[in-house]
Parts: C-alpha cells; structure tokens; sequence
C-alpha cells in the first residue's frame, strides 16, 4: 500500500564530506538498525534523484493541482514517493512512513525499487542512545519533491528529496538529495530555458546527497557561516502573507532571500548564503522539515516553530506545522527575540 503512511523500516546512507561531528558515545560493532536505514535511505535518495531528472529529460511532467495553484503534484513526486516507500518496505517492514503524496495502491514497476546501501555510512558508528533502535520505533517523514512548484517552472536549484527519520518524536536522522546541485554553470542555461539537458556543462558532477545523524555528525557538504554581523534572511517565495512580511521586517534584515524548498533553504544556512530561515505562517508539513532540521540540528543549529517550541515528529501528529518555523545556524536568540508578538498570537500551535 502506498498510500500516505505506510509501514516499512531499513535505509542507508554515506558521508561525503565529514562537516561537524557533534559525537556523545558511539557503539562501534555491527551496524545498527539506524545505520541500516541511513545507509539505504542514502542510496534511495539518490534513486529519487535520478527520477527526478530522467522526469523533467522526457518533457512531460505530468502536472496535476492538488488544493489549489501553487500546491501542485507531478509525475516525478508519485514515481519518487513509491519508490522510496517501496524499496524501504521491502527491506523495513516495521518501519512506519509517512509521505506526502496520497497514493492508490498499485502495482510498483520494479525499476523504481533500489535495494542498495551505501557502505560508508555502515562503516560509522551508531551513537549508543540510539543503538538499541527497532524498526518499530521509528517514523519516516518523506518528502519525494521539495519545492514541486519551482521544478514546473525551471528553477531546479530550490528542488530536493527528502528522508527524515524519527525516534520518540524527536527527528534524529535526515537525507537529503539535490538533483540538480551543479546544474546552474555558465553553459547550462539552456536546461532553465528547456528542461531538456540532463547535464549541467560537460564536467559537471550533477546532484549531491547529504547526510545526518544527531551525535554524529552531518556529511556531504562544506560547513559556512554567513560573515559576522550580517542578517540575511531565507524565507518563502510562493507564499507569502502579511505575517511573513511583519516577522521578516521586525528583524531589520541586511537581505532578504525568496528562495523555494524547505531543504533548499536549510541548505542554504548550513552553507552560508542565509543566517536565518524564517516563515511565519502555517502551510509547512512534518515531511518538509524532519530531514532538514537533523542537518541543522547536527552541525549546532536551531529549528522550532514561530514560538520556540521543538517540532514533534511521532506518527499520530499533525502533519501541518500551524506555528511555522524559524531556524538559525547561529544566533539563534537575535531572531527569536525579533519576532513580534502580534505575529505569535496569529500562529497557534
């Protein structure tokens, strides 16, 4: 069954680029059933990727409207979501995901299902407070396309594929895979104009997929930190409200970035184009933020809702995030102190 919540357990991952190792006690041995799925996880993610490129390389996306016109589903979000669903659940069956899209069941074609593993994640140790894991225990959150409505209109960049997963309600382990990381050179502009060029320019490794486990550390890119003393401000670029506005402009922001993709945007923070994330209004679910905030969360940062509340990720929570969200690399207090009171009172948790 491939509906919205589906049962399953097993996934993997890989460290690239070691960033931060944030590291309490780790249990070396066997992998762990959390490593397991990190490292399967890993290695869908990068499936998904290629879906998603192989989508937009045959020129039909398949656009429906789901609730109205800038909530959008395409083809490349259903293939992706039965086939992380799918290959997680052949090999976790325990394992309770929950994704975006709302599915009917259906025979799945076999060249969706990856049953890989990236070995390297299996070489890192499991951090001892999460050593005894059972597949039971754990939530997937499962975004199969962040930022669908920039992918329809070209802008590849903002889009990614995201894996959170969740232990007591506390998300605790994330993949994310950027399709298109690499794709915006200087002889790429024709793919923004046609949506038909699956290569970035004739050296360009396309994609990337990063990594995390809290006490772990997060892997697959380079750690930066906006410079000292400026405020740069990531936010929505197709929602925008009149709370948004009043938060962002309490802040007194040096820029203000319109960007799409709740992991784009985290990416943005832990690379150093944006200090805060800030989206005062409801409209972002559980899938857009579980793997995400683990990045974040890894390497020091701060993600919670508008009021400073941690986000709770058990399976029988509301997907919706009504507070919104507001995430920081650093200096996460100046922000939080910033945000007008008029704007708490209108986002109830």
């Amino acid at each position: 069954m491939l509906s919205s919540r589906v049962h399953l357990l097993d996934m993997f991952g890989s460290p690239e680029n070691v960033v931060v190792s944030l590291r309490g006690p780790i249990m070396a041995s066997s992998p762990t059933v959390l490593m397991r799925l990190v490292a399967s996880a890993y290695s869908i993610a990068q499936k998904a990727g290629t879906i998603v490129r192989r989508v937009i390389a045959e020129g039909d996306l398949g656009i429906i409207e789901k609730t109205c016109a800038t909530d959008l589903q395409t083809k490349a979000d259903r293939l992706v979501q039965v086939s992380i669903c799918s290959s997680l659940a052949r090999k976790f069956p325990k394992l309770t995901i929950i994704g975006e899209e709302d599915l009917p069941p259906e025979d799945v074609d076999q060249e969706l299902i990856e049953d890989g593993q990236w070995e390297e994640i299996l070489k890192q140790p499991c951090p001892s407070q999460y050593s005894a894991i059972k597949e039971e225990d754990l939530v997937v959150w499962v975004d199969p396309l962040d930022g669908t409505k920039e992918y329809t209109e070209g802008l590849l960049d903002n889009v990614t594929v995201l894996i959170g997963i969740a232990y007591e309600g506390k998300a605790i382990a994330g993949v994310i895979n950027q399709p298109y990381y690499n794709y915006q050179n200087d002889e790429n502009q024709k793919l923004r104009e046609s949506r038909n060029d699956a290569k970035a320019g004739p050296d360009a490794v396309l994609g990337r997929t990063i990594w995390g486990v809290l006490g772990l550390g997060a892997f697959g890119f380079q750690l930066k930190e906006v410079p000292a003393g400026k405020h740069i401000i990531t936010t929505t670029r197709s929602h925008n409200s009149q709370l948004v506005t009043d938060c962002i402009t309490a802040m007194n922001p040096d820029d203000v970035l319109r960007v799409g993709g709740a992991g784009n945007k985290i990416i943005q923070l832990i690379e150093g184009k944006a200090s805060a994330y800030v989206f005062a209004s409801p409209g972002c679910k559980k899938w857009d933020t579980c793997a995400p905030e683990v990045i974040l969360h890894a390497v020091g940062g701060k993600l919670t809702d508008i009021h400073g509340n941690a986000l709770q990720y058990n399976k029988e929570v509301k997907h919706m995030n009504s507070a919104g969200v507001l995430a920081t690399l650093r200096n996460y207090d100046y922000y939080a102190s910033r945000v007008p009171q008029s704007v708490k009172n209108a986002l109830v948790p």
